[in-house]
Order: C-alpha cells, then sequence, then structure tokens
C-alpha cells in the first residue's frame, strides 16, 4: 500500500512540504539520499513571506531562539561608501522578521519537528532516488539503500514531490539533455565566523559591486558579546564552463580571495581582519538552470530548487522553496479527490512567480544600484544623490519585493498561503 503524497528529499522544501501537508491531514512520506542528517552549510536569509509560512507550521519561535532578525540591509561601495539603507522585517512594518540563522540549524530544527509529527518511519534517509516510474493511479519511486546493504526499496505514491535539489533526478530523467547548471563566472567563498557585532549588530551589509562583492549578516549572538557572522567574499572570472558539480562542503582556500579584499579596510568594517579570523570558508559558483515550461508529469511534480534554482541574490532560494510546499499543500487539499488537478494548479501558480525570479536574480535583482554606482562614480563620490537618486534605488528595491512576492502590501492579510483560494487556476 502506498502514500497519497511521497517526497524525494529531505531538505528545506522537502521538510516544509512533508510537515505543510501532515498538517492538513493528508498521508506524507519522506526518503533523503544521505545516510544521516547534518546540520551542514553556512548562513541563509528567510524572508517575511517564508517566516509566516513557518509560524503557521508552529516553528517560528524555536527558529528566533537560535537565529537573528535582520532589522536593516545596508548597500556600500566597494570603498565602504554608504549607498542605500532600508529597514528590513518587523523594523519595515511587517507581522514577521526577516531572520538570518545557519542553514545546517534551519535544517535540523525542520528534520527534528518532522520526525515528532510525523514519525522516524516516516522521514527515512539513506535512500538515493534512481527512477520513477508512473502510472495511472500515481508513481513509483526507487531508491538505492546507501546503508552497505546494496538494497533497493520502491515506493508507491498518488503523487511524488521531487524535492532533490539543483542535481535533481527526476529532473535530469525528464530533461536529460539539460547538462551541468549554468555558471556565471562568478564564485563565492562562503564562511561563518566568530566576529565583534558589524554596525549595530542586526544590519545586512552588501559592498561592492558585480564583479566583486562582500556580504556579511549576523546568524547568531554570542555569549562572549560578540556574533556569528556569516560572509561571503564574491569574485567574478571570465569562466564559463562548469567542470564540477558543486558542493556547499567544498573547502575554500583563503589565499585564493582574501587578497583580492586586502585594500577593502573601511572605518565601520575592517574586512581582511574579517577574513582572516575565519577558521575555513567553502568555494560555490553562482550557478543557476534555464527556467521549464512545465515541471509536472503525471502524477509527478518539482519543487524548490529542483524547480528552480537562482543565483543567491536577493536572499530568496530557501523562502521560494517553502513557499511552494505552502501552495503545493493548499492545492492538494483543495483538490484531494484530483491530483492532477491539484497539481496542474499549483504549478500554474508558482512556475510562472519562480521563473521570473530567477530571471530577475539574473539582472542583478535588488543589487543593481551597486552597479549604477560603481559605474558612474568608481573613484568614490561626495554625496550619494550627485550619483544616483533614492527613487532610482526605490524603483529596483521595491520592484524585486513585488516579483519576489514579499511586498508589504502582498503580506497585510496575515493569511498563509495554504488557506488562498485554489478553486479555479489564477488568472
Amino acid at each position: 500500500m502506498g502514500h497519497e503524497v511521497l517526497i524525494a528529499g529531505g531538505g528545506i522544501a522537502g521538510l516544509a512540504t512533508a510537515l505543510s501537508l501532515h498538517d492538513e491531514g493528508i498521508d506524507v512520506a519522506v526518503r533523503e539520499s544521505v545516510p544521516e542528517i547534518q546540520p551542514l552549510g553556512v548562513g541563509i536569509n528567510l524572508l517575511p513571506h517564508a517566516i509566516r509560512e513557518l509560524d503557521a507550521l508552529g516553528v517560528l519561535d524555536k527558529l528566533e531562539s537560535v537565529g537573528i532578525a535582520s532589522t536593516t540591509l545596508a548597500y556600500f561601495s566597494a570603498r565602504g561608501q554608504l549607498i542605500w539603507e532600508e529597514p528590513r522585517g518587523r523594523a519595515a512594518g511587517y507581522q514577521w522578521p526577516q531572520l538570518s540563522l545557519h542553514r545546517g540549524t534551519l535544517q535540523m530544527v525542520l528534520h527534528h519537528t518532522a520526525i515528532e509529527r510525523l514519525g522516524a518511519d516516516r522521514v527515512v534517509p539513506g535512500r538515493h532516488l534512481t527512477a520513477i516510474d508512473h502510472h495511472d493511479n500515481g508513481a513509483t519511486a526507487h531508491f538505492e539503500c546507501r546503508d552497505g546493504s546494496g538494497d533497493t526499496e520502491s515506493v508507491d505514491a498518488g503523487i511524488v514531490v521531487a524535492a532533490d535539489g539543483i542535481h535533481s533526478t527526476v529532473r535530469q530523467q525528464r530533461f536529460p539533455h539539460e547538462g551541468m547548471p549554468l555558471w556565471n563566472g562568478a564564485l563565492l567563498w562562503r564562511g561563518a565566523v566568530e566576529y565583534d557585532p558589524i554596525l549595530e549588530g542586526r544590519t545586512m551589509v552588501w559592498a561592492g559591486h558585480p564583479d566583486q562583492k562582500f556580504v556579511a549578516y549576523p546568524i547568531r549572538d554570542l555569549d562572549n558579546g560578540k556574533q556569528l557572522v556569516n560572509f561571503i567574499a564574491e569574485y567574478r572570472t571570465d569562466d564559463r564552463e562548469l567542470l564540477e558539480r558543486e558542493d556547499w562542503n567544498r573547502a575554500g582556500n583563503l589565499d585564493d580571495f582574501a587578497p583580492r579584499f586586502d585594500d577593502w579596510v573601511f572605518d565601520w568594517l575592517d574586512i581582511p581582519k574579517l577574513l582572516r579570523a575565519a577558521p575555513g570558508t567553502f568555494l560555490f559558483p553562482m550557478v543557476d538552470r534555464d527556467p521549464l515550461d512545465r515541471w509536472t508529469e503525471g502524477r509527478v511534480t518539482l519543487i524548490g530548487d529542483a524547480a528552480h534554482p537562482m543565483y543567491p541574490i536577493g536572499s530568496n532560494g530557501a523562502s521560494q522553496g517553502i513557499l511552494d510546499a505552502r501552495v503545493l499543500t493548499g492545492c492538494i487539499r483543495s483538490h484531494r479527490n484530483d491530483p492532477d488537478r491539484a497539481l496542474a494548479i499549483y504549478e500554474a501558480h508558482r512556475r510562472p512567480a519562480t521563473s521570473a525570479i530567477v530571471l530577475a536574480n539574473r539582472g542583478l535583482g535588488p543589487e543593481m544600484p551597486m552597479r549604477l554606482v560603481h559605474e558612474r562614480a568608481p573613484g568614490g563620490f561626495d554625496h550619494i544623490d550627485d550619483v544616483i537618486s533614492p527613487g532610482e534605488i526605490l524603483d529596483v528595491t521595491d520592484g524585486y519585493r513585488r516579483t519576489a512576492g514579499f511586498a508589504l502590501e502582498a503580506l497585510s492579510s496575515g493569511v498563509s498561503l495554504v488557506d488562498d483560494d485554489y478553486a479555479e487556476m489564477p488568472q
């Protein structure tokens, strides 16, 4: 006997889907590829529209206790001059915070919550998806058991949700000629370092321009008065061909990038000092994939990075996967007796929205003002208004908020996405 819904992938999007479906009384199970769930990665940002959904799932208090509610986003030039700052989260009038925390912490909170609510027999690690067969009443997912036994497992379900990431087996099976992710030439060295609070200790900092950029934000307050600060040091190369699969756990070499930032010493932050205080870094190329013209085949659909991997610009990747989970749940709840319609309406809501974000991020998303300032005043400026107007910046930032779905007015009702009306296709 199969499950009503099977989720292949126990990452953030997959677990958010499992918790959402379970809350609605829908029979759901999860299979995850890695044999042991570990708190891997570095920092992550969750925007208010995603936090609204995590609040509805009952995990916000736990996440707030292990993260930082960011109150400000600030753009600086490569010389450390302030370009723009704006309030974020509750400081901007939202009912929910913008939350910064360790990616592994978020993963473990969702994982432990899923085990508590669904049961350990429904959240099974060490099952690597190898193929999916379609049939009239759903699909059968085939897994390789990664316990050294050489065994396999086949699981039947009315709906299979592929939450198996940027290297999705389901996506590759459906689009075998798609190949490696697309790389724009930028390399990101990411890490977390114990450091003194930057500015007032609640600001997300973006400094530089598209060819060289530094991002930093706190993800945890420490007992010694310091903070755990997540940072990204980014540098663009002329290369475009990706020869290896990217991996969040591939070690970076400080000597490969830190010298490029040696003169980025500002009166409010000594970036070389921060980088050299880091215990290590992870190297990651900035990659995405082209938007697809369909996510669903039969009773199998894509979600999260399997559906719409995007550049890490604008703090949107994980947030969009959470939104996918909630819309999919609302659609399945509304059309429980018609899974095909449920999947069609889910895709009609989410595929165009996320495709627009993928393309917006390729166009630098909310970071465009930093490029314009660098192009217009590479040697610095006396007054930022002589270089770029507040209206020009607001056009970019407000436009991105609308595209990404977290404009303030869009969240004013406080209603979770699960409770939207999914009776018909969106207009």
